[in-house]
């Protein structure tokens, strides 16, 4: 994508990260771990335009869990509670064995989409994981086994340059997801989105993430690029400075953002002719 699908007026798809699998209700009253809170947020969340929901999943006591059974019964309550979306599976994981990793996989039925973390990572002071080639290669074969398209989640240019060496293994499109804070992920500069997205090769579909306080200028910088956006209360729970946010918070003002800088809204329909997810 390029600024040309900018000014064409291109559909923008916006995914809504619910939950994730690091911060819990310590850190924000309202997150949801539930598969019933998981789900309510999930129908606010498609009503405000988001297209696609990234789920993770959590055992009862709020810890993340990755077991196909309780990925499950996440996504049959939002299936249960939205009209037609997008459904997203994280594979990601700190300290997981890989054959959890392949858990998420393994639902009933499968995930239209699934994360896939192109290299390894460190988060806050503890949290490290390694995905390796070996790790990767092999959940994206699985995930080509059953049907699953791969977001490619780009924490920085390493992994940037493992994602290029295998785009001719992808289904077209490929679908990139950039993430842009602390750690290990890129540097959140309006400058390294725009110098990434440059060198991007011809037929990419790019996704943006800005973790924090960067959520709303990388996400905004991104529509004006061309690409797509995703927001929720995994990368960042405030809506402005000390007003912590709700996911359909979020969900509206990126809709509202992409509207008014002349880009609508992707339905879902849009959203999987652009990804290739008729096919």
């Amino acid at each position: 994508m390029t600024y040309d699908d900018y000014l064409d007026g291109k559909p923008t798809i916006i995914t809504a990260a619910l939950s994730g699998g690091v911060h819990g209700k310590e850190a924000h009253p309202d997150l949801p771990e539930t598969p019933e809170e998981i789900a309510s947020a999930a129908a606010a969340c498609e009503a405000a335009g988001a297209s696609i929901l990234h789920l993770h999943a959590r055992r009862e006591n709020g810890e993340r869990a990755f077991s196909a059974e309780r990925f499950q019964e996440v996504s049959d309550a939002v299936r249960e509670a939205t009209d037609d979306v997008v459904i997203q599976h994280s594979t990601g994981g700190t300290a997981a064995p890989d054959d959890l990793r392949h858990e998420p996989l393994r639902t009933d039925p499968a995930p239209e989409m699934a994360s896939l973390d192109m290299g390894p990572l460190n988060r806050y002071d503890r949290l490290t994981s390694e995905n390796t080639r070996a790790l990767v290669a092999s959940l994206h074969d699985e995930m080509l086994a059953r049907g699953i398209k791969p977001e490619l989640e780009v924490f920085n240019d390493g992994h940037l340059n493992e994602t290029l060496a295998i785009l001719d293994e992808l289904a077209e499109p490929p679908y990139l997801n950039f993430l842009f804070g602390g750690g290990t992920t890129s540097p959140p500069h309006p400058r390294t989105l725009a110098n990434r997205v440059v060198n991007l090769p011809e037929g990419v579909e790019f996704n943006v993430i800005g973790l924090g306080p960067h959520q709303l200028p990388m996400t905004t910088q991104s529509v004006l690029l061309g690409g797509h956006v995703r927001v929720g209360l995994e990368d960042n729970r405030y809506y402005t400075r000390g007003e912590l946010a709700t996911n359909e918070q979020l969900v509206a003002r990126a809709a509202r953002i992409t509207e008014e800088l002349g880009r609508p809204v992707a339905t879902t329909e849009q959203a999987r002719e652009i990804l290739g997810l008729h096919e």
